[in-house]
């Protein structure tokens, strides 16, 4: 019901609204940005999701709010950053996505200061979004719940003609979506979107596999496993290893049962991946129809 009637109240309030889109245009692409903290974050979160929507059509950007510089346990500074960024255009390449922009502020120094929300509306009203997908700001990472506040925070403001006057604001607030995190304080992370990805848990594992010195290098040396990583020149052992490594956590019962709600049960229950998304309260609402636009490898 609250669904319905936040839908009615947009009708009423911004007659060009579209039942289907929100900014863009009915016949156009939808357009989807996602804006997190560090190069590789989205990639972990939503990467078979980013490739299934620009499989389908949609307008996919990444934006990471710093370069991660700070990273690694043997590299660092512009070095460092340097190699992510070219490890995130290529992650782009894989997934199929339109662009993955790194901006330039450190690593482990993010905060949620006026001028970096500023750049993001002004990131959000460029790219004229119909959805924003960002981290909710309850993480163990401060460049996390920071990156995550400075989206959240952005929300509203795009549409205000005063806030960042150099670029046209948008038409309408857009869909703003959390992306799945494992943390239960102050709240858990709501599952009202489950996407199953096992059509492109392949793609995904390309994509991460091009951030070879997060997925081989730093994080193995933070979990103390860095000698089982297999040798770089057995790739298809190492493409392995990073699967049963970061991708072989089964489906929680929460997630589970937001697959059933989209899909038939005995599809749900069969299913290997998925990743979730949470609607935020302070975009707009999605309906029903939306959501499976929005998500179009969702059933209809």
């Amino acid at each position: 019901m609250k669904y319905f009637s936040a839908i009615i109240g947009l009708v009423i309030l911004f007659p060009e609204y579209s039942v289907a889109q929100i900014n863009s245009p009915a016949d156009d692409p939808l357009r989807v940005i996602a804006i997190f903290a560090h190069p590789d974050d989205a990639d972990f979160k939503m990467g078979g999701t980013a490739a299934l929507m620009a499989e389908a059509g949609h307008k996919v950007k990444f934006i990471s709010i710093t370069n991660g510089n700070a990273g690694h346990h043997e590299k660092g500074g512009g070095v460092l950053a340097k190699i992510r960024r070219a490890e995130a255009e290529e992650a782009a390449r894989r997934l199929g996505i339109e662009e993955y922009e790194v901006w330039d502020n450190n690593d482990a120094m993010l905060t949620p200061d006026l001028h970096i929300r500023m750049d993001i509306i002004r990131a959000i009203r460029e790219w004229n979004a119909d959805v924003v997908i960002g981290l909710r700001p309850n993480d163990y990472h401060p460049d996390h719940r920071n990156a995550g506040k400075l989206v959240i925070d952005a929300s509203y403001m795009v549409i205000v003609p005063n806030v960042v006057s150099d670029t046209e604001p948008l038409r309408n607030n857009p869909v703003f979506l959390y992306m799945q995190d494992r943390f239960s304080k102050p709240n858990p992370f709501s599952h009202d979107v489950a996407v199953s990805i096992d059509e492109s848990i392949d793609v995904k594992v390309e994509g991460l596999d091009a951030h070879q010195s997060q997925v081989y290098e730093w994080m193995p040396w933070t979990m103390g496993i860095l000698g089982d990583v297999p040798n770089m020149a057995n790739i298809d052992a190492r493409k392995e290893w990073l699967r049963k490594t970061y991708l072989s956590r089964e489906i929680s019962d929460e997630q589970r049962q937001a697959l059933i709600k989209y899909y038939s049960e005995r599809r749900a229950m069969s299913f290997q991946h998925a990743e979730s998304f949470e609607i935020a309260e302070y975009g707009t609402i999605p309906t029903e129809e939306q959501i499976r636009i929005i998500f179009p490898m969702l059933p209809n």
